[in-house]
Order: C-alpha cells, then structure tokens, then sequence
C-alpha cells in the first residue's frame, strides 16, 4: 500500500517543479497545460471516490479510474479526440515519472502508459490568402503609439509565424535592427531559434520601441499600460483588426495562430525548402511542418492543371509546380 495523502502531494510536487520545470525545461504555459489536465483528474478521482482531494492516495490513481476519466472527458465534457489525447499525453508522462518514485505502481503505470491514443482526423489548416493579408496591411494604420503597436504586431505575426507566447516574451534584447534586421524566438522545449525580419517590419518595431520611454534591454517590445501585452491581449489585437477576414463557409476565425499557419504556406508557395521552413518555425518534428505542404489551395489548382489529359484543355501547359518544389516532393515522398 503507498502511503496517504502526503506521498501522492509530494510526488506531484516534485513532478511539477523538478521534473517539468528543472529536468524538461518547458515554459510556464505548457506547465499549466499539465496542471490542468491532473487538476481535472484529481476531481474526477475525489468526485468518484466520494472524499476530498486531499485524502487522495497513488492508490486512488487506479488504471481503471484513469481509464474512467477518459471516459468522462468525451462523454460529459464532450471533448473532442485531439484534446482527449493531449490529455492522455499529459498522464503517460506522469505516470512514467510516478513509476520511478514509486516502484510499487509499476503495474498501474506500465498499463496507464500502455493506453493508445485514439485516432482523429488532423485539424484543418487554416490560413489567409495572399489578397487578404495585403488587405489587411493596406487597412491598418500606424499613427499613434497604439495604431503603431498593433500594426507591428500583426506583422511580426506574418514576418516570423512566431507563437503567440513567444511574441508575448519578446524583449528588446532579442532583437536586431541592423542592417540585416533579425529576432531571437524562445521557443517551446526551451529552445532559441533566429527569424529574419523585413527592413519594413525592422522599421515599425525600431519606431514603437524609441517612442516607448521604458525601452532598456529587458522592457517588452509590446506593451499596454506600461506592460508587457498577454497572450490574451495579443488575441484581442489580432481580433479587432481581422476579424473581418472570418469564414463562416470554412469556419476560420481568425487568431493569432493563422498568422503562424499562413506564414508557413506562403512561405511554402514561394518555394521556400520545407526544412527551412521547419527551423523558421521552430518545428522539431518535420511531419508537422509537411502538412503545409497539402493545403494550399493555388498549388493544387496548379497540380490539376499540369496533370490534365492531352488535348482536354486549351489553356498553355507549363512544368507543374510541385516537380521543381523540393518541398513538395518531401511531402509526396512521406505518404
């Protein structure tokens, strides 16, 4: 038998700030996206159980009460698959780390860790066209300290597809506005990527930040109120500006991920290697940067066009795109 409530509070403890933090270095939101999942745990465990959580035990961690909580997830929560399995993600790491603290669980946990992920169809990718970025940029203005932050923002979205957290870290020690302007990105996994930036978006950002009178090495480059902008802050920017751009038909709402997503597939469209691609969006897994390669729409319209019978058509043939698109035949070659 483990021991009462003082051993499971000890372990997740440690789990937390020496396994999480310490040991995988992961940032504070990928922190919370565990907090989250064993906090929704613990109450299902407490709730099915009949105590409170505090008199939970490793005991009460049982694979057949794991087993019932995923079940509650998509049963009375209606979560979708995909947060399903990122949940059950969260508990394989728990319950690995439970198993070398407590030898006695190996069973539980080599079970709980042996539960498959279910599949689910990968979400769209949603992006926005090339006439609708153009669009929005002509539309935006720059005057003012807010009209000039919140169109640097957008465009430091577009130039960098950088995540919505790392935008919200950014410092002005991370950039450089030189003649080949650039911007350190502290990434997911603790890691640090270099992204170039357009001379025009060098110059909007050198602008917000001397017109900014806290501007030393450490100050945010986007701020309100003399604070750094949150993710959610970023979110309501993005909204005000492009919200126009929505899709009811596709059901595309545009956040500050589609910025990241359409980064990637005009980057792609121009012919940009998908491994570059990869390192520019801070991929460590390239099947997620391959996806891009199937979704946009002027390339396969192309691809339709070149395949086309002999004959069937008028319209002048040309090479198809995606024989001289070393990123595209990357992605034909992974299926």
């Amino acid at each position: 038998m483990s021991e009462p409530s003082a051993s499971l509070g000890a372990i997740l403890h440690s789990f937390f700030v020496d396994h999480l933090v310490t040991v995988k270095g992961l940032r504070p939101s990928s922190v919370r996206s565990y907090r989250d999942t064993i906090r929704l745990l613990l109450v299902f465990a407490a709730t099915d159980r009949g105590c409170r959580i505090t008199r939970l035990t490793l005991d009460d961690l049982s694979f057949e009460r794991v087993v019932g909580f995923l079940r509650h997830l998509e049963v009375d929560r209606h979560n979708h698959v995909r947060t399903r399995n990122q949940r059950l993600a969260a508990l394989h790491t728990l319950f690995d780390y439970i198993a070398t603290r407590s030898p006695e669980m190996l069973d539980v946990c080599q079970r709980v860790t042996a539960i498959p992920m279910k599949r689910s169809a990968p979400a769209e990718t949603r992006f926005l066209e090339r006439d609708e970025v153009e669009a929005l940029f002509h539309a935006l203005s720059d005057k003012g300290r807010l009209g000039l932050r919140d169109h640097a923002v957008l465009l430091f979205l577009y130039n960098t597809g950088a995540r919505v957290q790392e935008v919200a870290d950014l410092r002005v020690e991370h950039l450089d506005l030189g003649e080949h302007p650039l911007v350190r990105l502290h990434g997911k996994g603790d890691k640090w990527r270099t992204c170039p930036l357009w001379h025009h978006t060098a110059t909007l950002l050198r602008t917000l930040i001397d017109a900014d009178q806290a501007s030393g090495p450490k100050a945010p480059v986007f701020s309100a109120n003399g604070h750094g902008l949150t993710r959610s802050g970023i979110y309501k920017i993005v909204r005000r500006h492009a919200s126009s751009l929505d899709d009811p038909k596709t059901g595309r709402r545009v956040s500050p991920h589609i910025f990241r997503h359409t980064a990637a597939v005009h980057l792609l469209e121009s012919g940009v290697e998908v491994n570059v691609i990869r390192s520019w969006l801070g991929h460590s897994d390239l099947t997620t940067t391959n996806r891009y390669a199937e979704i946009n729409t002027r390339t396969k319209q192309a691809a339709l066009r070149a395949t086309e019978l002999p004959g069937s058509s008028a319209a002048s043939r040309t090479t198809p795109i995606w024989r001289s698109d070393q990123s595209v035949l990357n992605w034909l070659a992974s299926l």
